[in-house]
């Protein structure tokens, strides 16, 4: 854990024009890590640069450790509302991320950035926090880098050496895994369980995180784009779904699952809409997620409601099953702790959890990483906001390693998933080729 004694944080208001995630980015040092977090329809955008905190865990008590030690430094803080934030994430497992390419994100990871950026609507600020008086005047200078003029950089829309796309295992190997969890689920061992494929894109050049993170944020306006960024990766995506969100002891989530492509053709797209929303199959997939996501907040809640029907939740290349779940907390449980309690839901892991989660590294054959893990932000009041690490990449160099997974049942047919997961895939793919 990296803390240096007690934190001080000022707060100051920015003009509410600024491009949060581009003042940040186009200032960023290569030994800086960095973090963006913006669900654009909803004016809402976290931006931070540098580490005045960073605190780390592993386990299957990650979550409640990485919460301990937030709360500790929160305890000796000085602050001023609405003070600093804690944002990053954590590993799908509890050990995940052990490989090689996830080197500098631990399976729990949150940071206190040195220079935090937040809009909210019509609002705009900046917190900056140090841990003395001569490290907020050292932060305050470094944020007086930061341009409020500065833009995003731009894709190379026809570069002069294509990227070379592969799958990390053959497209067969994903068909049998399917197959394979079929077999289980008629046998009775599981009802559903989550399969993910890796691609690998090899580009000629060092991939920018930045003009990746901008296309997915002007494609993916009601999703929730992230960028979590360290001296050697970063790890970004669009994602439709919510883990959690606290405010006081108010939790909003969402049960997602079930996909169809997406048509530029309205008809067609209407079209598939309806087959999904009238699709056995998809249905009960999303029930098992509705289900699961109500028997975990009940023992914490005074209620828990669930809409009566899924909504199609539509984004640019794909739509989705889902069904909104609010809950009014017994007690004020942290943010990090809600969030443990609801990951994995069934829509990224399987049903019932305890025998569905074994079955999937021996079926994938991958190390997650983070992704499917929670990524998001904290404050020190211990509200936030998680999404599930989804249509994601991570970047190293030239190389960007793709993550997409399908939720399989008794009825799933294995080239109808695999079809299924090139769609998902495409959220990254022409941004990356």
């Amino acid at each position: 854990m990296l803390v240096r004694s007690r934190l001080t944080s000022v707060t100051v208001p920015l003009e509410t024009g600024c491009d949060l995630s581009a003042m940040v980015l186009a200032a960023r040092r290569p030994d800086e890590r960095y973090f963006c977090f913006e669900q654009p329809d909803r004016e809402v955008a976290i931006a931070g640069l540098g580490a005045a905190a960073i605190v780390e865990g592993r386990g299957a008590r990650r979550f409640a450790e990485v919460a301990r030690k937030c709360r500790e430094i929160a305890d000796g803080a000085s602050f001023e509302d609405p003070g600093p934030l804690w944002v990053g994430g954590f590993a799908f497992s509890p050990d995940g991320g052990m490989t090689p390419e996830w080197s500098s994100l631990a399976p729990a990871q949150l940071v206190m950035p040195e220079i935090l950026l937040q809009r909210r609507g019509g609002d705009a600020w900046m917190t900056l926090t140090g841990s003395s008086d001569e490290e907020l005047e050292r932060v305050r200078e470094r944020a007086a880098e930061l341009r409020p003029d500065a833009t995003m950089p731009l894709l190379d829309p026809d570069p002069v050496s294509p990227a070379r796309v592969a799958s990390a295992a053959a497209p067969q190997h994903f068909e049998a895994a399917v197959e394979r969890a079929v077999e289980r689920i008629a046998a009775g061992d599981v009802t559903k369980v989550v399969l993910a494929r890796e691609v690998r894109v090899h580009a000629a050049r060092a991939i920018d995180p930045a003009a990746v993170y901008d296309g997915l944020r002007t494609g993916f306006p009601s999703c929730f784009c992230y960028l979590v960024g360290t001296p050697e990766l970063a790890f970004l995506g669009a994602s439709p779904e919510l883990l959690a969100r606290r405010e006081g002891q108010r939790v909003q989530t969402v049960a997602l699952a079930g996909t169809r492509r997406r048509s530029a053709d309205p008809s067609v797209d209407s079209h598939l809409g309806e087959q999904l929303l009238s699709s056995p199959k998809d249905r009960e997939e999303q029930a098992i997620v509705t289900r699961r996501i109500k028997r975990t907040l009940e023992p914490v809640s005074v209620w828990v409601a669930a809409a009566d029907e899924p909504v199609l939740v539509k984004v640019l290349n794909v739509q989705h099953l889902g069904t909104p779940i609010r809950a009014q907390l017994a007690e004020p449980l942290p943010a990090v702790e809600v969030v443990e309690r609801l990951h994995p839901t069934p829509a990224v892991g399987g049903e019932p959890r305890e025998r569905a989660l074994p079955l999937i590294p021996a079926l994938e054959g991958l190390d997650r990483g983070w992704y499917a893990g929670p990524v998001g932000w904290t404050d020190l009041y211990e509200d936030g906001e998680f999404c599930v690490a989804l249509r994601c990449a991570l970047l190293r160099g030239n190389v960007a390693h793709l993550y997409a997974g399908e939720g399989i049942v008794r009825d799933s047919v294995a080239s109808e998933e695999l079809a299924a997961n090139e769609a998902k895939l495409q959220a990254l793919l022409p941004l990356l080729t």
